[in-house]
């Protein structure tokens, strides 16, 4: 499929990191000013070489160490707000026309900010993205999707924040972090908190762990997308053409659970060796509902249109599918139903459309 093609075409960025966004040239700028040492000199190309060589090995928790250089260098409210923008003008650029910044608040408050502080600065960056955007005729929905980490015991505190700044930028709750060994349901006191609210929450599960964390996420935290998921192809018996869904994989297709799918990400955390092998096109197979995300752009020196690209190029997906894939995320992005509607109705079917 054509590169401009992809570009033009109008996508939605559900699974998408703040802190795994930043342009390497950013990165640099923002370590001068608060003295932050980092593993590559001033030069913005080999920064980015080396933070995907870092992210390239095959290692989950390795992958997370290189956050420790992105989160080094926002820890006030003007990076962050700075952060925030750049995603939005960035996603917008790659013809996203919704997206959800994923971020842990409790990563940034080792200065002078507080949780909410760093919640407010983020909403202030993205909206000085979308009005950029918007003058200058590449109208996007920008979101922040605030996250609890596994290994950290303040998920119910996020949870609160996701709740009080529901209605001002604040799109749902997440969980990330260390997968194995840090089950969701350690955080159950939050999940609580949401429900009551009726509230909109993801979880990441089946990246570093297998099936077991996917059924825990879904059953017992209730979560209403699951973040990754991939390891669900464990669940999944292959002979020829035919496929045998276990009882996990069989709910989460027959409820439509959607799994927020990032190719390039998994191979780097150990899924598959090759885009080829990659179980995407199994899952979709098999009726699971799937939406193609970059997991951070910057680990992965990645787009959603070259996450498209690989696809189409692995499995000989068209416009069409990718088509589909965007309007599964759209059908569970965490906004009103009505806006959710608008978006598919009014941006994403004409958008694909005029391209045909």
């Amino acid at each position: 499929m054509i590169d401009s093609v992809l570009r033009a075409a109008p996508k939605v960025a559900l699974h998408d990191h703040l802190d795994g966004g930043l342009r390497p040239g950013t990165v640099i700028e923002l370590a001068a000013e608060v003295g932050h040492e980092l593993p590559v000199g001033g030069d913005a190309e080999a920064l980015g070489d080396w933070f995907f060589a870092a992210a390239d090995s095959g290692s989950l928790v390795r992958y997370l160490e290189t956050f420790e250089h992105t989160v080094a260098v926002t820890q006030t409210a003007q990076a962050l707000r700075r952060v925030a923008r750049e995603f939005v003008a960035d996603q917008a650029a790659d013809g996203v026309v919704y997206a959800e910044a994923r971020w842990a608040p409790a990563q940034h408050t080792r200065g002078a900010l507080s949780e909410e502080d760093a919640v407010i600065a983020v909403r202030d960056g993205l909206a000085e993205g979308m009005a950029a955007a918007a003058a200058g005729g590449s109208p996007i929905i920008a979101r922040q999707l605030i996250t609890g980490l596994r290994h950290h015991d303040d998920a119910l505190s996020i949870a609160e924040l996701a709740v009080a700044y529901r209605d001002d930028s604040v799109a749902g709750f997440d969980v990330a972090g260390p997968e194995d060994g840090f089950p969701p349901s350690r955080h159950s006191a939050a999940y609580e908190l949401l429900n009551r609210a009726h509230a909109r929450y993801t979880i990441h599960a089946g990246e570093a762990a297998g099936v077991d964390s996917i059924r825990e996420a879904v059953r017992e935290c209730g979560a209403q997308r699951i973040g990754h998921g991939v390891r669900i192809i464990e669940d999944i018996e292959v002979d020829g053409d035919e496929l045998r869904l276990g009882e996990v994989a069989s709910h989460l297709r027959d409820e439509q659970i959607l799994l927020e799918v990032c190719p390039s990400s998994n191979l780097q955390t150990g899924i598959a060796a090759t885009i080829a092998e990659h179980p995407v096109r199994t899952l979709d197979r098999a009726g699971l509902k799937i939406t193609i995300s970059c997991d951070n752009r910057l680990m992965s020196r990645t787009t959603l249109s070259r996450e498209f690209a690989l696809l189409a190029d692995a499995f000989g997906y068209g416009l069409d599918d990718v088509e589909r894939f965007t309007i599964n995320g759209a059908e569970e992005a965490f906004l009103p139903e009505a806006e959710r509607r608008a978006l598919i109705d009014d941006v994403i079917i004409p958008g694909y459309a005029a391209l045909r």
